[in-house]
């Protein structure tokens, strides 16, 4: 399979990561305004599978270093295949409640708030689990993300109606996103072998293990997905029959989410083996910096706040830089 083997070239991939899990949201505002969001998610997790078993069978499957995917994903113990299938769901009730917030609160509040709490969470419940890096650059890392998501939080609420009714419950999802996002990452990590050229019996290389973690996210949507369909957060309910109501570039819109997400996950298991899963993680989650500069320059979501909130949302931007710096150097210092 193909293994990183250099910390530049890891970090690089994060930075793919960062990019991928920042943007993929992007095509729910491309599908159909009548689209609702629970019959987008299908097409997400399904776009999510195919892209994992796709890279699988190609660069997991080439090169001569650690197992094949197929031989990989065989010898899986069932401790390994049950703590990344509960990876994926856990993932899976975070990113539900996170599409949500979007729909609520919009891109710019929901990603600061729900990502950056998960990176806070995610790093160091990582670091603790498996020490890689600086600790004291990772804390001073953790503690300028921090100071980022107050800096946002206090923009959002300068916004017309932002302190409340609905965008209060928005900022209520995002906080349950950031907790629930910030511990799937663990489980995914606990079913893989930590040095990727020396494989271990019974866990997995990362694209078995992304594939299972793809699975877990699939099917549990039989369950987080089909109450947010008959309890929907914003809206009436919806039934399985409307979700062949639209034409196929309507499910390619989710679908390409989907694919846009897993590539940044797979990469980052990939990448993990030579940053270390902490610092994997954390650089990806700095998606929620790409996420915010979607929202305020593209969609245009702070347009009604009032003067002196661009310096908040400047300071904010360079709380997220800096704290990213300091993640990276943790590594190599």
């Amino acid at each position: 399979m193909f293994v990183v083997q250099s910390y530049s070239l890891a970090v690089v991939l994060c930075v793919i990561t960062m990019f991928c899990w920042g943007s993929w949201a992007n095509t729910r505002k491309l599908a159909s305004k009548n689209w609702r969001f629970e019959l987008f998610y299908w097409d997400y997790t399904l776009g999510v599978l195919l892209l994992t078993l796709l890279l699988g069978l190609t660069l997991g499957s080439s090169g001569e270093l650690g197992r094949a995917f197929l031989p990989d994903l065989s010898q899986a113990s069932g401790a390994s295949i049950r703590s990344a299938l509960l990876g994926g769901a856990i993932f899976n009730l975070a990113n539900i409640l996170l599409v949500a917030a979007i729909e609520i609160a919009g891109m710019a509040v929901a990603f600061p708030v729900g990502i950056g709490l998960a990176l806070l969470i995610g790093v160091i419940v990582n670091h603790l689990a498996a020490p890689v890096g600086n600790g004291v650059l990772l804390a001073c890392g953790v503690v300028l993300v921090t100071l980022a998501i107050v800096l946002d939080a206090v923009a959002y609420r300068r916004l017309p109606g932002g302190a409340a009714g609905v965008s209060t419950r928005g900022l209520v999802l995002s906080v349950a996103c950031g907790i629930f996002m910030g511990m799937f990452y663990r489980f995914v990590a606990a079913a893989m072998y930590a040095d990727p050229v020396h494989a271990e019996m019974g866990k997995m290389g990362p694209y078995a293990a992304v594939f299972v973690f793809a699975v877990g996210v699939f099917l549990s949507s039989f369950i987080w997905n089909t109450f947010a369909m008959k309890k929907p957060f914003v809206g009436t309910p919806v039934g399985f029959a409307d979700y062949f109501k639209v034409g196929f570039n309507t499910h390619l819109t989710g679908i390409l989410g989907g694919v846009i997400w897993g590539i940044g996950m797979s990469l980052n298991l990939i990448a993990s083996g030579r940053a270390g899963f902490a610092i994997s993680y954390g650089l990806g989650q700095g998606a929620t910096m790409v996420a915010a500069l979607w929202g305020v320059f593209i969609w245009k979501e702070f347009r009604t706040a009032p003067a002196g909130t661009p310096k908040l949302l400047t300071a904010m931007f360079a709380c997220f830089l800096s704290g990213l710096a300091l993640i990276v150097l943790a590594r190599t210092l």
